[in-house]
């Protein structure tokens, strides 16, 4: 049997906000999405809509493996291996090549890797309809905050702990609907570490986060969490499939516990009339890579202001809608530019033995 079609079946019995994306059922599943602060809808895309990224993200790597070799860094090569295992093998040989590659993809911030194909995921009109319906305008601007994640199994690096994507982004954005778009590479499973979702609790304020979490990563302590997180749902997906979760839905993810990367790419929409940067371009910078006053003042008003916005759809002007050039254009000149964001939180940090699922 094909597992992405098991794992859809099994989604659909298990899940209690899993809804096909067909016009019957669209008024449900947006209904769910409001009410519980995710939804989980299994057939956005065709899993083979995927391959051109997957494809792409496999040659990347093994460029990067190939350089590591020819400067004498790294031994094995593990050619043999496929998109799903390649990267994992090559970090159990060694730490320091493995967050190499994973460095290459991610770039200074995480959104490092902005290939066609990336962009092709980003504005794939499948993607975009439905978060149309979510956020109810054809006015949608993406942000370059989107992330790659090759979580690999049993390794800790991977595992994020509880928070909301609000605690990453400015105050004045709290109000505002930000939509993030988790999409799964490979079917994305409880064995595999899947996100864990709380519903029903995205309707109230922020909750208290802390850095120090685990990589990094911010987190919210247990004591602070808005309901029991044993009430939490596993965003069990299928390739093909995509979750969608409101900025202030608290969720983490566990543990790959299977024999294969867990990849995924997390991507995040706004309506045009919530603040953002588009339009707003660096300029020359210093030998510090410092832009000028002018600009960190005007993309600050931005709900994350170290990337760069850009519009992805509109009906009231198709023109301004980003090409594949004007995309990779704004994301060099971001990724080059040293940030300044001083509307950004700054949240306490979390003290030694803290509990940070």
């Amino acid at each position: 049997m094909n597992s992405s079609v098991s794992l859809k079946n099994l989604a659909e019995s298990a899940a209690p906000s899993l809804a096909h994306g067909g016009t019957q059922s669209q008024p449900a599943w947006i209904r769910q999405f409001h009410d519980e602060g995710y939804v989980i809808v299994p057939d956005v895309f065709d899993p083979a809509d995927l391959e051109p990224l997957r494809r792409e993200l496999e040659a990347q790597i093994d460029r990067k493996i190939r350089l590591l070799h020819a400067a004498g860094e790294l031994e094995a090569l593990h050619a043999n291996l496929g998109f799903e295992q390649r990267l994992a093998a090559v970090y159990r040989d060694s730490k320091a090549n493995g967050e190499a590659i994973m460095q290459h993809l991610e770039g200074k911030r995480g959104g490092g890797f902005h290939a066609p194909e990336m962009f092709g995921i980003i504005t794939h009109p499948k993607l975009l309809a439905k978060v149309a319906a979510l956020l109810g305008s054809g006015e949608i601007v993406a942000s370059s905050v989107y992330r790659i994640r090759p979580k690999l199994p049993n390794i800790g690096r991977g595992i994020v702990p509880w928070h909301q994507d609000s605690g990453y982004l400015t105050e004045a954005c709290d109000r505002h609907l930000i939509i993030t778009c988790w999409v799964p590479l490979v079917d994305a499973t409880v064995e595999n570490g899947c996100m864990q979702i709380l519903p029903r609790v995205h309707r109230g304020a922020i909750v208290r986060h802390h850095t120090g979490g685990n990589a990094g990563f911010l987190v919210i302590r247990d004591e602070d969490l808005p309901a029991d997180p044993r009430t939490a749902v596993p965003a069990v997906c299928p390739k093909g499939g995509v979750v969608f979760m409101s900025n202030l839905a608290p969720h983490c993810s566990t543990p790959n516990l299977s024999g294969h990367i867990r990849w995924s790419v997390d991507l995040r929409y706004q309506s045009a009339e919530v603040p953002n940067n588009v339009g707003v371009w660096p300029g020359p910078l210093d030998d510090q890579g410092h832009a000028s006053p002018e600009f960190y003042q005007a993309v600050n008003v931005a709900c994350y202001p170290p990337e760069a916005d850009f519009i992805v759809r509109s009906e009231k002007n198709p023109r301004a809608v980003s090409t594949y050039a004007d995309y990779a254009l704004r994301r060099e000149a971001y990724e080059q530019t040293v940030p300044l964001s001083g509307n950004l939180r700054f949240w306490p940090q979390s003290s030694p033995g803290t509990t940070a699922r």
